[in-house]
Protein backbone atom coordinates (compact mmCIF):
# COMPACT_ATOMS: atom_id res chain seq x y z
CA UNK A 1 0.00 0.00 0.00
CA UNK A 2 3.03 2.29 0.46
CA UNK A 3 3.61 2.17 -3.31
CA UNK A 4 0.02 3.23 -3.90
CA UNK A 5 0.40 6.21 -1.54
CA UNK A 6 3.61 7.32 -3.29
CA UNK A 7 1.86 6.99 -6.66
CA UNK A 8 -1.07 9.12 -5.42
CA UNK A 9 1.35 11.90 -4.41
CA UNK A 10 3.09 11.68 -7.79
CA UNK A 11 -0.24 11.87 -9.64
CA UNK A 12 -1.24 14.83 -7.48
CA UNK A 13 1.85 16.67 -8.75
CA UNK A 14 1.07 15.66 -12.34
CA UNK A 15 -2.44 17.03 -11.84
CA UNK A 16 -1.07 20.44 -10.90
CA UNK A 17 0.97 20.58 -14.09
CA UNK A 18 -2.11 19.58 -16.10
CA UNK A 19 -4.21 22.21 -14.30
CA UNK A 20 -1.65 24.96 -14.89
CA UNK A 21 -1.61 24.12 -18.59
CA UNK A 22 -5.39 24.34 -18.94
CA UNK A 23 -5.66 27.39 -16.69
CA UNK A 24 -3.46 29.25 -19.20
CA UNK A 25 -5.76 28.23 -22.07
CA UNK A 26 -9.06 28.79 -20.24
CA UNK A 27 -9.48 31.65 -17.76
CA UNK A 28 -12.53 29.97 -16.25
CA UNK A 29 -10.62 26.77 -15.32
CA UNK A 30 -11.00 26.10 -11.58
CA UNK A 31 -8.01 24.36 -9.97
CA UNK A 32 -9.83 24.32 -6.64
CA UNK A 33 -12.79 22.44 -8.10
CA UNK A 34 -10.56 19.93 -9.89
CA UNK A 35 -8.47 19.26 -6.76
CA UNK A 36 -11.65 18.72 -4.76
CA UNK A 37 -12.87 16.36 -7.46
CA UNK A 38 -9.61 14.41 -7.27
CA UNK A 39 -9.98 13.89 -3.51
CA UNK A 40 -13.61 12.86 -4.06
CA UNK A 41 -12.57 10.38 -6.75
CA UNK A 42 -9.88 8.92 -4.49
CA UNK A 43 -12.58 8.24 -1.91
CA UNK A 44 -14.37 6.06 -4.44
CA UNK A 45 -11.10 4.34 -5.26
CA UNK A 46 -10.94 3.36 -1.56
CA UNK A 47 -14.59 2.28 -1.64
CA UNK A 48 -14.06 0.10 -4.71
CA UNK A 49 -10.77 -1.29 -3.38
CA UNK A 50 -12.50 -2.26 -0.12
CA UNK A 51 -15.37 -3.80 -2.09
CA UNK A 52 -12.93 -5.77 -4.30
CA UNK A 53 -11.05 -7.02 -1.24
CA UNK A 54 -14.09 -8.85 0.12
CA UNK A 55 -15.96 -9.63 -3.09
CA UNK A 56 -15.31 -11.10 -6.51
CA UNK A 57 -13.88 -8.41 -8.80
CA UNK A 58 -12.69 -8.46 -12.40
CA UNK A 59 -9.91 -6.06 -11.36
CA UNK A 60 -7.96 -8.97 -9.85
CA UNK A 61 -8.03 -10.86 -13.13
CA UNK A 62 -7.05 -7.70 -15.02
CA UNK A 63 -3.97 -7.55 -12.80
CA UNK A 64 -3.05 -11.23 -13.14
CA UNK A 65 -3.54 -11.66 -16.90
CA UNK A 66 -0.73 -9.33 -18.12
CA UNK A 67 1.73 -11.46 -16.11
CA UNK A 68 0.90 -14.65 -18.02
CA UNK A 69 2.39 -13.65 -21.41
CA UNK A 70 6.00 -13.35 -22.48
CA UNK A 71 5.89 -10.12 -24.48
CA UNK A 72 3.96 -6.86 -24.62
CA UNK A 73 3.05 -7.28 -28.26
CA UNK A 74 0.97 -10.40 -27.74
CA UNK A 75 -1.54 -8.35 -25.74
CA UNK A 76 -2.23 -5.86 -28.51
CA UNK A 77 -5.83 -6.28 -29.60
CA UNK A 78 -9.35 -5.12 -28.89
CA UNK A 79 -11.70 -5.33 -25.91
CA UNK A 80 -10.28 -6.90 -22.72
CA UNK A 81 -6.96 -7.62 -24.42
CA UNK A 82 -6.24 -3.93 -24.94
CA UNK A 83 -6.73 -3.19 -21.24
CA UNK A 84 -4.08 -5.85 -20.58
CA UNK A 85 -1.92 -4.16 -23.21
CA UNK A 86 -2.17 -0.85 -21.32
CA UNK A 87 -1.39 -2.57 -18.01
CA UNK A 88 1.56 -4.68 -19.21
CA UNK A 89 4.39 -2.08 -19.00
CA UNK A 90 3.21 -0.79 -15.62
CA UNK A 91 3.19 -4.31 -14.15
CA UNK A 92 6.10 -5.96 -15.92
CA UNK A 93 8.49 -3.04 -16.41
CA UNK A 94 7.68 -0.54 -13.64
CA UNK A 95 6.77 -3.26 -11.15
CA UNK A 96 3.35 -1.92 -10.13
CA UNK A 97 1.48 -4.09 -7.64
CA UNK A 98 -2.31 -4.55 -7.55
CA UNK A 99 -2.96 -1.48 -5.38
CA UNK A 100 -0.81 0.72 -7.62
CA UNK A 101 -2.62 -0.49 -10.74
CA UNK A 102 -5.93 0.30 -9.09
CA UNK A 103 -4.68 3.82 -8.35
CA UNK A 104 -3.34 4.24 -11.90
CA UNK A 105 -6.59 3.28 -13.58
CA UNK A 106 -8.56 5.29 -11.05
CA UNK A 107 -6.51 8.28 -12.19
CA UNK A 108 -7.42 7.50 -15.80
CA UNK A 109 -11.06 7.74 -14.74
CA UNK A 110 -10.37 11.02 -12.97
CA UNK A 111 -8.76 12.47 -16.11
CA UNK A 112 -12.06 11.66 -17.82
CA UNK A 113 -13.84 13.96 -15.35
CA UNK A 114 -11.31 16.73 -16.02
CA UNK A 115 -12.04 16.53 -19.74
CA UNK A 116 -15.78 16.32 -19.05
CA UNK A 117 -15.44 19.59 -17.11
CA UNK A 118 -13.51 21.16 -20.00
CA UNK A 119 -16.06 19.89 -22.54
CA UNK A 120 -19.05 21.27 -20.64
CA UNK A 121 -17.52 24.54 -19.49
CA UNK A 122 -16.01 25.49 -22.85
CA UNK A 123 -19.26 24.95 -24.73
CA UNK A 124 -21.63 26.26 -22.04
CA UNK A 125 -20.37 29.40 -20.26
CA UNK A 126 -23.76 30.08 -18.62
CA UNK A 127 -24.27 28.64 -15.14
CA UNK A 128 -27.49 26.75 -14.48
CA UNK A 129 -29.00 25.64 -11.18
CA UNK A 130 -31.11 22.50 -10.76
CA UNK A 131 -32.51 21.36 -7.41
CA UNK A 132 -30.84 24.52 -5.96
CA UNK A 133 -27.43 23.15 -7.00
CA UNK A 134 -25.04 24.14 -9.76
CA UNK A 135 -25.75 21.78 -12.66
CA UNK A 136 -22.13 21.14 -13.61
CA UNK A 137 -21.01 20.57 -10.02
CA UNK A 138 -23.91 18.16 -9.50
CA UNK A 139 -23.08 15.92 -12.44
CA UNK A 140 -19.33 15.99 -11.77
CA UNK A 141 -19.89 14.57 -8.28
CA UNK A 142 -22.45 11.85 -9.07
CA UNK A 143 -21.26 8.81 -7.05
CA UNK A 144 -22.12 6.01 -9.51
CA UNK A 145 -19.99 7.66 -12.20
CA UNK A 146 -16.98 7.72 -9.88
CA UNK A 147 -17.47 4.21 -8.50
CA UNK A 148 -17.29 2.52 -11.91
CA UNK A 149 -14.34 4.63 -13.10
CA UNK A 150 -12.15 4.14 -10.00
CA UNK A 151 -10.70 0.69 -10.61
CA UNK A 152 -8.59 -1.47 -12.89
CA UNK A 153 -10.73 -2.41 -15.87
CA UNK A 154 -12.42 -1.04 -18.99
CA UNK A 155 -14.57 1.60 -17.31
CA UNK A 156 -11.88 4.16 -16.47
CA UNK A 157 -9.97 4.33 -19.80
CA UNK A 158 -13.11 4.22 -21.98
CA UNK A 159 -14.68 7.08 -20.03
CA UNK A 160 -11.44 9.04 -20.27
CA UNK A 161 -11.18 8.52 -24.03
CA UNK A 162 -14.81 9.50 -24.68
CA UNK A 163 -14.49 12.76 -22.74
CA UNK A 164 -11.14 13.51 -24.41
CA UNK A 165 -12.79 13.04 -27.80
CA UNK A 166 -15.74 15.26 -26.87
CA UNK A 167 -13.37 18.03 -25.77
CA UNK A 168 -11.06 17.65 -28.75
CA UNK A 169 -13.72 17.66 -31.46
CA UNK A 170 -14.69 21.23 -30.57
CA UNK A 171 -11.41 22.42 -32.15
CA UNK A 172 -10.20 19.52 -34.33
CA UNK A 173 -7.45 21.49 -36.05
CA UNK A 174 -5.53 22.32 -32.87
CA UNK A 175 -6.57 19.22 -30.88
CA UNK A 176 -6.07 16.50 -33.47
CA UNK A 177 -3.60 14.70 -31.20
CA UNK A 178 -6.17 14.39 -28.41
CA UNK A 179 -8.79 13.22 -30.92
CA UNK A 180 -6.44 10.60 -32.38
CA UNK A 181 -5.41 9.22 -28.99
CA UNK A 182 -9.02 9.16 -27.78
CA UNK A 183 -10.16 7.40 -30.97
CA UNK A 184 -7.44 4.74 -30.67
CA UNK A 185 -8.33 3.99 -27.04
CA UNK A 186 -12.09 3.99 -27.66
CA UNK A 187 -11.84 1.74 -30.71
CA UNK A 188 -9.52 -0.78 -29.09
CA UNK A 189 -11.51 -1.08 -25.85
CA UNK A 190 -15.03 -0.91 -27.26
CA UNK A 191 -15.12 -0.95 -31.10
CA UNK A 192 -18.92 -0.58 -31.23
CA UNK A 193 -18.77 2.59 -29.09
CA UNK A 194 -16.25 4.03 -31.55
CA UNK A 195 -18.87 3.40 -34.25
CA UNK A 196 -21.46 5.43 -32.31
CA UNK A 197 -19.02 8.29 -31.68
CA UNK A 198 -18.01 8.39 -35.35
CA UNK A 199 -21.65 8.38 -36.48
CA UNK A 200 -22.48 11.13 -33.99
CA UNK A 201 -19.56 13.27 -35.18
CA UNK A 202 -20.45 12.93 -38.86
CA UNK A 203 -24.12 13.74 -38.19
CA UNK A 204 -23.13 16.70 -36.02
CA UNK A 205 -20.95 18.21 -38.75
CA UNK A 206 -23.62 17.56 -41.37
CA UNK A 207 -26.46 19.26 -39.50
CA UNK A 208 -24.88 21.60 -36.93
CA UNK A 209 -25.81 25.30 -37.07
CA UNK A 210 -22.16 26.42 -37.36
CA UNK A 211 -20.91 27.60 -40.73
CA UNK A 212 -18.03 25.27 -41.53
CA UNK A 213 -15.99 25.40 -44.71
CA UNK A 214 -16.51 22.59 -47.20
CA UNK A 215 -12.95 21.29 -46.93
CA UNK A 216 -13.26 20.88 -43.16
CA UNK A 217 -16.50 18.93 -43.53
CA UNK A 218 -14.98 16.72 -46.21
CA UNK A 219 -11.93 16.10 -44.00
CA UNK A 220 -14.10 15.05 -41.04
CA UNK A 221 -16.32 12.84 -43.21
CA UNK A 222 -13.38 11.11 -44.88
CA UNK A 223 -11.55 10.59 -41.58
CA UNK A 224 -14.54 9.11 -39.75
CA UNK A 225 -16.08 7.11 -42.61
CA UNK A 226 -12.65 5.89 -43.69
CA UNK A 227 -11.90 4.75 -40.15
CA UNK A 228 -15.18 2.85 -39.99
CA UNK A 229 -14.48 1.08 -43.30
CA UNK A 230 -11.02 0.04 -42.08
CA UNK A 231 -12.26 -1.32 -38.73
CA UNK A 232 -15.69 -2.62 -39.79
CA UNK A 233 -14.69 -6.29 -39.44
CA UNK A 234 -13.54 -5.76 -35.85
CA UNK A 235 -16.71 -3.85 -34.94
CA UNK A 236 -18.96 -6.53 -36.44
CA UNK A 237 -16.79 -9.21 -34.89
CA UNK A 238 -17.76 -8.01 -31.40
CA UNK A 239 -21.20 -9.45 -32.01
CA UNK A 240 -20.00 -12.27 -34.24
CA UNK A 241 -21.48 -10.59 -37.33
CA UNK A 242 -18.34 -10.24 -39.45
CA UNK A 243 -19.32 -13.27 -41.55
CA UNK A 244 -23.08 -12.77 -41.37
CA UNK A 245 -24.99 -12.45 -44.64
CA UNK A 246 -27.94 -10.67 -42.95
CA UNK A 247 -26.72 -8.12 -40.39
CA UNK A 248 -30.21 -7.25 -39.10
CA UNK A 249 -31.15 -10.88 -38.49
CA UNK A 250 -27.68 -11.61 -37.10
CA UNK A 251 -27.85 -8.75 -34.60
CA UNK A 252 -31.36 -9.74 -33.56
CA UNK A 253 -30.18 -13.28 -32.85
CA UNK A 254 -27.07 -12.06 -31.00
CA UNK A 255 -28.99 -9.57 -28.85
CA UNK A 256 -31.66 -12.14 -27.95
CA UNK A 257 -29.10 -14.76 -26.90
CA UNK A 258 -27.05 -12.20 -24.96
CA UNK A 259 -30.10 -10.77 -23.19
CA UNK A 260 -31.37 -14.21 -22.22
CA UNK A 261 -28.00 -15.26 -20.79
CA UNK A 262 -27.67 -12.07 -18.71
CA UNK A 263 -31.25 -12.28 -17.43
CA UNK A 264 -30.46 -15.58 -15.71
CA UNK A 265 -28.10 -13.91 -13.20
CA UNK A 266 -29.03 -12.64 -9.74
CA UNK A 267 -29.94 -9.11 -10.82
CA UNK A 268 -31.27 -10.10 -14.23
CA UNK A 269 -34.39 -8.59 -15.78
CA UNK A 270 -36.38 -10.12 -18.64
CA UNK A 271 -35.74 -7.26 -21.06
CA UNK A 272 -35.80 -9.45 -24.16
CA UNK A 273 -39.61 -9.26 -24.23
CA UNK A 274 -39.84 -5.55 -23.34
CA UNK A 275 -41.05 -3.05 -25.95
CA UNK A 276 -38.34 -0.61 -27.10
CA UNK A 277 -39.42 2.37 -24.93
CA UNK A 278 -39.31 0.16 -21.81
CA UNK A 279 -35.92 -1.25 -22.83
CA UNK A 280 -34.54 2.28 -23.05
CA UNK A 281 -36.18 3.33 -19.78
CA UNK A 282 -34.62 0.32 -18.05
CA UNK A 283 -31.17 1.09 -19.42
CA UNK A 284 -31.33 4.79 -18.56
CA UNK A 285 -33.16 4.87 -15.23
CA UNK A 286 -33.18 1.48 -13.54
CA UNK A 287 -32.65 0.19 -10.98
CA UNK A 288 -35.07 2.37 -9.06
CA UNK A 289 -35.89 1.80 -5.42
CA UNK A 290 -38.43 -0.97 -6.10
CA UNK A 291 -35.91 -3.25 -7.88
CA UNK A 292 -32.57 -2.19 -6.38
CA UNK A 293 -30.09 -5.10 -6.06
CA UNK A 294 -28.56 -4.62 -2.60
CA UNK A 295 -27.18 -1.54 -0.82
CA UNK A 296 -25.24 -0.41 -3.88
CA UNK A 297 -28.46 -0.64 -5.87
CA UNK A 298 -30.23 1.69 -3.41
CA UNK A 299 -27.48 4.29 -3.81
CA UNK A 300 -27.66 3.97 -7.58
CA UNK A 301 -31.45 4.24 -7.42
CA UNK A 302 -31.14 7.68 -5.82
CA UNK A 303 -28.81 8.73 -8.62
CA UNK A 304 -31.14 7.26 -11.25
CA UNK A 305 -33.94 9.36 -9.79
CA UNK A 306 -31.81 12.43 -10.46
CA UNK A 307 -31.30 11.23 -14.05
CA UNK A 308 -35.05 10.84 -14.44
CA UNK A 309 -35.83 14.29 -13.02
CA UNK A 310 -33.21 15.86 -15.31
CA UNK A 311 -34.68 13.99 -18.28
CA UNK A 312 -38.13 15.43 -17.51
CA UNK A 313 -36.68 18.92 -18.06
CA UNK A 314 -36.30 18.28 -21.80
CA UNK A 315 -39.71 16.64 -22.29
CA UNK A 316 -41.11 19.82 -23.77
CA UNK A 317 -42.33 20.79 -27.21
CA UNK A 318 -39.62 23.36 -27.79
CA UNK A 319 -36.90 20.71 -27.29
CA UNK A 320 -37.39 19.45 -30.87
CA UNK A 321 -36.99 22.99 -32.17
CA UNK A 322 -33.88 23.38 -30.04
CA UNK A 323 -32.33 20.20 -31.46
CA UNK A 324 -32.93 21.33 -35.04
CA UNK A 325 -31.04 24.58 -34.41
CA UNK A 326 -28.44 23.13 -32.05
CA UNK A 327 -24.66 23.18 -32.69
CA UNK A 328 -22.37 20.28 -33.62
CA UNK A 329 -21.52 19.39 -30.02
CA UNK A 330 -25.18 18.90 -29.06
CA UNK A 331 -26.09 16.80 -32.08
CA UNK A 332 -22.95 14.69 -31.73
CA UNK A 333 -23.71 14.10 -28.05
CA UNK A 334 -27.35 13.22 -28.62
CA UNK A 335 -26.59 10.86 -31.51
CA UNK A 336 -23.80 9.10 -29.60
CA UNK A 337 -25.96 8.75 -26.51
CA UNK A 338 -29.01 7.45 -28.36
CA UNK A 339 -27.18 4.99 -30.63
CA UNK A 340 -25.19 3.55 -27.70
CA UNK A 341 -28.35 3.32 -25.59
CA UNK A 342 -30.27 1.66 -28.39
CA UNK A 343 -27.61 -0.99 -28.97
CA UNK A 344 -26.98 -1.76 -25.29
CA UNK A 345 -30.67 -1.75 -24.39
CA UNK A 346 -31.13 -4.74 -26.71
CA UNK A 347 -28.18 -6.62 -25.22
CA UNK A 348 -28.24 -5.75 -21.50
CA UNK A 349 -30.55 -7.71 -19.18
CA UNK A 350 -28.66 -7.41 -15.92
CA UNK A 351 -29.10 -4.39 -13.64
CA UNK A 352 -25.59 -4.76 -12.23
CA UNK A 353 -24.04 -4.60 -15.70
CA UNK A 354 -26.40 -1.80 -16.74
CA UNK A 355 -25.22 0.32 -13.77
CA UNK A 356 -21.64 -0.07 -15.00
CA UNK A 357 -22.15 0.21 -18.75
CA UNK A 358 -24.28 3.34 -18.85
CA UNK A 359 -21.61 5.37 -17.02
CA UNK A 360 -19.86 5.55 -20.41
CA UNK A 361 -22.56 7.55 -22.16
CA UNK A 362 -24.72 9.37 -19.58
CA UNK A 363 -22.54 12.48 -19.72
CA UNK A 364 -23.57 12.95 -23.35
CA UNK A 365 -27.20 13.15 -22.22
CA UNK A 366 -26.27 15.54 -19.40
CA UNK A 367 -24.53 17.78 -21.93
CA UNK A 368 -27.65 17.97 -24.12
CA UNK A 369 -29.87 18.77 -21.11
CA UNK A 370 -27.41 21.36 -19.78
CA UNK A 371 -27.09 23.07 -23.16
CA UNK A 372 -30.88 23.14 -23.58
CA UNK A 373 -31.43 24.77 -20.17
CA UNK A 374 -28.58 27.23 -20.77
CA UNK A 375 -30.00 28.16 -24.18
CA UNK A 376 -33.41 28.85 -22.64
CA UNK A 377 -31.79 31.03 -19.95
CA UNK A 378 -29.74 32.88 -22.57
CA UNK A 379 -32.82 33.49 -24.76
CA UNK A 380 -34.68 34.81 -21.73
CA UNK A 381 -31.82 37.19 -20.86
CA UNK A 382 -31.69 38.50 -24.45
CA UNK A 383 -35.46 38.94 -24.49
CA UNK A 384 -35.38 40.94 -21.24
CA UNK A 385 -32.54 43.13 -22.53
CA UNK A 386 -34.44 43.89 -25.73
CA UNK A 387 -37.57 44.68 -23.75
CA UNK A 388 -35.59 47.00 -21.47
CA UNK A 389 -33.98 48.73 -24.47
CA UNK A 390 -37.39 49.15 -26.12
CA UNK A 391 -38.78 50.68 -22.91
CA UNK A 392 -35.84 53.09 -22.65
CA UNK A 393 -36.27 54.13 -26.29
CA UNK A 394 -39.98 54.73 -25.72
CA UNK A 395 -39.20 56.94 -22.68
CA UNK A 396 -36.70 58.97 -24.71
CA UNK A 397 -39.25 59.49 -27.49
CA UNK A 398 -41.87 60.67 -24.99
CA UNK A 399 -39.41 63.06 -23.34
CA UNK A 400 -38.32 64.48 -26.68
Amino acid sequence: MIGALILILLLLLINQGLFNSYAKKHKWFSKKLMNSLFIYHLFFFLVYYTYATFNRSDSKLYFERPQWGNSWGEYFGTSTTFVDFISWPFINILGFNYEMMMVMFSWFGYVGFVYAYLFFRENIPIKIKVFNLDFLTLILFLPNMHFWTASLGKGAPIFMSLMMFAYGINQPKSRWGIILLASIITYHIRPHVFLFVAAGTVLGYMTGKEKISLWKKVLIYCAMIGSLIIVQDTILGVAGLNESEDLVEGFDQFSTERANSLSNSGSGVAMANYPLPLKLFTFWFRPLFFDAPGILGLIVSAENLIYLLLFFKVLKLDFIKFIKKSPISVKMSLTTFFLASLAMAFVMSNLGIIMRQKSMVMYFLFFVIYYYLAQKKYDKIIKLKRRKQATERAKLEIES
